[in-house]
């Protein structure tokens, strides 16, 4: 069993999560059963599987967790354009965040491509 604390894919998508709860707050009230509710669903996707990734006994299993993980990137790499097109995140939030969402997506495809070999 892995620790997910010393992973720096974990560390890195944690803190991700933390930026855009942050900025979501400043999202409509009108948005907090909408994106407000899908963007923070989907970027605490990416360290929570990556956490119950590493409970698993198995690289494969782990593997599995880390697809989910980029899956959720992708989702979030989305719902920030989305959010900058209707003008709910500025031009250098929306860029900041989406080079990290980027970042930490080809990070977890890194980590997940030496599991596998």
């Amino acid at each position: 069993m892995r620790d997910f604390h010393k992973l720096m894919i974990w560390q890195r998508s944690h803190r991700l999560t933390l930026e855009i709860y942050k900025i979501s707050k400043t999202f409509p009230k009108s948005e907090i059963f909408g994106l407000t509710s899908q963007i923070r669903r989907a970027v605490s996707s990416i360290p929570t599987n990556i956490a119950e990734g590493c409970g698993r006994n198995s690289s494969k299993d782990f593997a599995h967790f880390l697809q989910i993980a980029i899956g959720s990137a992708t989702e979030v790499e989305y719902q920030l354009l989305l959010a900058h097109d209707i003008n709910y995140i500025n031009d250098d939030d929306y860029q900041a965040l989406t080079d990290e969402t980027v970042a930490v997506r080809k990070m977890i495809i890194k980590y997940q491509s030496e599991l596998k070999s």
